[in-house]
């Protein structure tokens, strides 16, 4: 499964150390191997309709380990299936090939899938949907007969109370004819009552029988689905560089969640890592790019690299690459450590600041790492409250509001929380040979949330996402680049990353978007102006700082 370079490749420097795998710059190496796949791919036109659709690539460059000499090489890998298959010439095989025909996972999916049938059957039965419908229809019929017999004992009850009134001196025999007749309608009504309630329970007792059969072929789906993914995932078997083996059962086991998600370890990077430690082949780089459409919820462009996910590959990787030199977190948000923290504006209630790209705005789950909240906090150490307004990406800069107090903290939350802040930020989109023309100005609705295997990435769900309104408008066209103003009526994470990027929202992704689009030296975007009501003077505050691009 190894391919050597159709051109000379000995003139480029090997890497120092392999690719982190979740924020990297593909290396030279990568970027000839990945031409080389998409070469190939071009070529298969039977694949053609199904790569249309979209598909993650990956390519890992390797070098061979034979005695007195060695040679560089690359492998590459597709994430899920191909064209209903695991195995196809050109790439490296699965960790596990569950679509092996006589493979206890294909033959279990088709008792299960005999279940299913089972239970669509019962479903549809005719007879089971004709007694449904004749339940619903009798115990409607029953609701409005208990309410007409009980209406017309209540109009008994009160003619009985006018006669009494309107006879004071019945005779005994007068009264004891009112009770008879009270106790023979209430009679009446329990036997009436009785009698609805046998004719649905009769009802109910066969559809009963229907819906237990059908319950409990759901309960035996559902058992033996668990048991079948418990024994898949023990059968993917990953090594590490230290030749040490881990189930994905057993890697997963450190997780919040525990269990692997569905399509754990079917991933490129993992099928890549794998192949190269079974035949002594030592890894030295890698990538994957997309090929294809973007799917509706996430954002994917077509021959871009993107780094491996995090809710299914993470894990994983975190024992693969174990053994291995591996390069550190680019993102790592310490490289603002000797930089002065601008101060745009101060007085003695609050300070704006512009916030450097690749500082956070507050805290992350380190404690030491660097922030805007530390910086602020240092200077500032009478300050009360949490003193950060609001947030910015690490990757964006520009205007961020802190106050000094907690009465002006809570103020100025308030304006955010009713929209009365009004923010503008400027970026440059990634033209990538695009000739699309967009709308002058206009407004994109797209609903944002986490995508919970992928984190921090988010994306577009009509179901599960929180309302995102963003308007923008077009500042000016270049032969790489569109220069636009964002003015976000809402505040979600990423929210102007996704909009800008998403096929349903402006199509192109902002320049050094490492999560939605290209990377480069920086994430284009710049919070460039902030207005505001000032807690305590009441006046409107009007703060404009430009982007450095």
């Amino acid at each position: 499964m190894i391919h050597f370079f159709d051109q000379p490749v000995s003139h480029i420097a090997l890497p120092e150390r392999f690719t982190y795998p979740f924020n990297y710059t593909p290396h030279p190496l990568c970027v000839l191997a990945a031409e080389e796949v998409k070469a190939y791919i071009s070529t298969k036109k039977e694949w053609l309709e199904e790569l249309t659709l979209g598909k993650m690539f990956g390519v890992l460059i390797v070098q061979t380990q034979e005695e007195g000499s060695s040679s560089i090489g690359y492998l590459a890998a597709f994430s899920g299936n191909l064209a209903g298959k695991n195995l196809h010439p050109y790439f490296v095989p699965p960790v596990y090939d569950l679509l092996q025909p006589q493979g206890f996972f294909k033959i279990e999916e088709e008792q299960i899938s005999a279940i299913n049938v089972r239970i669509s059957a019962l479903e549809v039965n005719p007879h089971y949907l004709h007694l449904k419908e004749k339940l619903d229809r009798e115990t409607e019929q029953t609701r409005l007969a208990l309410i007409q017999a009980k209406e017309e004992l209540k109009t008994a009850k009160k003619e009985r109370e006018l006669r009494r009134k309107s006879s004071p001196a019945l005779s005994k025999e007068e009264q004891d004819a009112l009770v008879r007749e009270s106790q023979y309608q209430k009679a009446e009504f329990k036997r009436l009552e009785r009698g609805w309630k046998e004719r649905i329970k009769t009802l109910e007792e066969e559809v009963i029988t229907f819906e237990t059969e059908i319950e409990k072929l759901k309960n035996e789906r559902k058992q033996r689905s668990a048991a079948l993914q418990q024994k898949l995932f023990e059968q993917f078997r990953m090594l590490n560089a230290k030749g040490e083996i881990k189930d994905l059962c057993t890697i997963f086991e450190q997780t919040v969640h525990k269990i692997p998600p569905a399509g754990a370890g079917e991933c490129a990077l993992p099928k890549l890592l794998q192949y190269a430690y079974l035949h002594q082949l030592k890894p030295l780089a890698m990538a994957e790019f997309w090929w294809g459409n973007s799917p509706k919820t996430e954002v994917r462009h077509h021959g871009y690299y993107y780094p491996s996910c995090k809710g299914k590959c993470e894990p994983i990787l975190q024992h693969m690459l174990q053994g291995l030199e591996v390069d550190g977190n680019p993102l790592s948000p310490q490289a603002h450590r000797k930089e002065e923290l601008e101060i745009v504006f101060e007085d003695e209630w609050l300070v704006v600041v512009n916030k450097p790209s690749g500082m956070l705005s507050v805290p992350g789950k380190e404690e030491e790492t660097d922030s805007v909240y530390h910086r602020v906090k240092a200077k500032y150490p009478e300050a009360t409250g949490p003193m950060i307004v609001h947030r910015l990406d690490m990757a964006t800069s520009g205007l961020l509001l802190v106050a000094k107090t907690k009465e002006v903290h809570q103020h100025l939350q308030e304006q955010f929380i009713s929209r009365s802040i009004k923010k503008r930020y400027v970026a440059l989109l990634d033209r990538n040979g695009l000739n699309q023309q967009l709308e002058e100005t206009g407004t994109i609705n797209l609903p944002l949330c986490l995508n919970p295997l992928d984190r921090p990435r988010q994306m577009v769900s009509e179901e599960y996402g929180k309302p995102a309104v963003t308007e923008y408008r077009i500042l000016n066209y270049s032969d790489k680049y569109i220069r636009i103003a964002f003015y976000p009526l809402t505040g979600r994470t990423h929210q102007l990353r996704v909009h800008a990027a998403h096929h349903q929202g402006l199509n192109y992704p902002i320049l050094g978007d490492e999560l939605y689009g290209k990377k480069a030296d920086r994430l284009y975007l710049h919070a460039e102006y902030i207005e505001f009501r000032h807690p305590v003077y009441g006046d409107i505050i009007c703060i404009q700082k430009e982007a450095e691009f």
